[in-house]
């Protein structure tokens, strides 16, 4: 029971977290992703409640990745100044870290898990953190591309001049 104690705590401190980023973003798209993550870790909060009252669930597949597109491709309105990169890159480092701590957790109790809807409940939510891990992976790559990436005259295509 500790275990599932501590997944719960994990899942409402990420709630918590992605929370207080939608707040700080109301300005910009971001706050929709944070939104609809605290929203995933709330209903995870729920499954792990759920479990430790032993009642059963219907475990749907989450959207996010579906519902998360569209703000990627408008992520051009998005404007912010210089000086508020390597905050908000720090921040998405830091909740990408989370949930990859998270991932690895539920892969753990996993194989732990010796009954068969334990098993059923951690993968499903392997697979939820593991979208997580996605839309973050994405979002630090765009916000970082413009300071890492830089185009090579040798190597990119020109025009003869």
């Amino acid at each position: 029971m500790e275990l599932l104690e501590l997944a719960l705590s994990m899942e409402l401190d990420l709630e918590k977290f992605y929370k207080e980023q939608a707040d700080l973003n109301k300005e910009n798209s971001l706050n929709v992703v944070f939104t609809m993550l605290a929203k995933e870790e709330k209903n995870h909060a729920n499954i792990l409640m759920t479990k430790a009252d032993k009642l059963t669930l219907p475990l749907e597949d989450s959207n996010i990745l579906l519902d998360v597109q569209s703000i990627f491709k408008n992520m051009d309105d998005f404007t912010s100044g210089k000086q508020n990169f390597p905050k908000q890159l720090d921040t998405y480092r830091m909740a990408l870290e989370k949930e990859q701590e998270s991932l690895k957790f539920y892969q753990d109790l996993y194989a732990v898990a010796s009954e068969e809807q334990s098993k059923t409940v951690f993968q499903y939510l392997i697979n939820q953190e593991d979208k997580h891990c996605v839309i973050l992976e994405e979002l630090v790559k765009l916000v970082s591309r413009p300071d890492e990436w830089v185009e090579s005259a040798e190597f990119g295509k020109r025009e003869d001049y």
